[in-house]
């Protein structure tokens, strides 16, 4: 299992997000620099971005969720979601899910 996972749950369907595209990206110098990118599996989860740790440092996680609402043909105030978090030290797992709706979405540090 990689460093970092998430999951995505349609909170309005009660199912998983299944085929959502997700970005992961590091500040380097004032930039955003995309360092792994990957697809929801059948049950929302995409669990391996990185065979590498991640280094300490600024991280940016973003879910295209405008695209997933329009493949399910329903219309979102959000293009995408974006968790923007902080890795202090380069061990442990992070799990950051996503719970989208078409008008809203959240985040939390799961296990």
């Amino acid at each position: 299992m990689s460093q970092l996972s998430t999951h995505i749950l349609d909170t309005s369907l009660g199912k998983p997000a299944v085929n959502v595209a997700i970005r992961l990206e590091l500040l380097v110098a004032e930039s955003w620099k995309t360092i792994a990118r990957g697809v929801t599996d059948v049950d929302g989860r995409l669990k391996d971005f990185t065979e590498e740790p991640l280094a300490a440092g600024r991280y940016r996680l973003t879910a295209e969720i405008g695209e997933y609402f329009a493949a399910t043909q329903r219309e979102t105030l959000y293009p995408c979601a974006q968790i923007d978090f902080v890795i202090a030290q380069s061990d442990g797992h992070y799990h950051l899910p996503f719970l989208i709706s078409p008008w809203s979405w959240s985040t939390y540090r799961g296990s």
